[in-house]
């Protein structure tokens, strides 16, 4: 099992998300349960290319402060909203032999949903806890109703199980007992 934690940019986490503080706050409990668990905890960030805020050496690609990772931690660029391709992830999960993937970030109705479908197309038991991923109003939806429609429609039984927070903290223990 790893924590996947996807697009967490600096130039994409800012208080325009749907329930932002609880966002952040479930985030840190989260990378701070898997590390304390002997838990890998992997990155993804976007690019977006040459001219953009969201670019390799812009101040915005950087992953957001509280969610910084640690120096020996697996970080992959994507340049689409899957996770998964062209950017080795699969590679290095199915070489791990990873089976289960908690998967936290943004955008809910971006990133996050293609990488939940695509990690369920290659055989991963997608987990997405509660309140650990967002996204921003757009033309047709507001950040909550995406967030809801993903979550609790679109994603849940079908893609992945969307769970608590305190149970996917569970399950992070567990696993550091399974595997130790």
């Amino acid at each position: 099992m790893v924590l996947l934690v996807v697009d967490t940019q600096k130039l994409l986490v800012n208080d325009q998300l749907y329930n932002f503080n609880a966002f952040t706050k479930n985030i840190e409990n989260l990378i701070s349960a898997a590390r304390k668990n002997n838990m890998e905890v992997v990155y993804v960030v976007h690019d977006n290319g040459k001219g953009s805020s969201l670019t390799k050496g812009e101040e915005g690609f950087e992953v957001y402060e509280d969610f910084k990772p640690l120096e020996q931690e697996k970080i992959f660029t994507k340049e689409v909203n899957s996770s998964f391709r062209g950017t080795g992830l699969l590679e290095y999960l199915k070489d791990k032999n990873e089976k289960e993937i908690i998967v936290v970030g943004l955008q809910t109705d971006k990133c996050i949903d293609a990488t939940v479908k695509c990690g369920f197309e290659h055989g991963f038991h997608m987990i997405v806890p509660a309140y650990a991923n967002s996204t921003i109003d757009n033309e047709y939806l507001s950040g909550e109703n995406s967030y809801k429609y993903h979550n609790e429609f679109m994603w849940n039984e079908r893609y992945a199980e969307c769970i608590s927070l305190d149970e996917v903290i569970k399950k992070i223990k567990n696993h550091n007992t399974i595997e130790s």
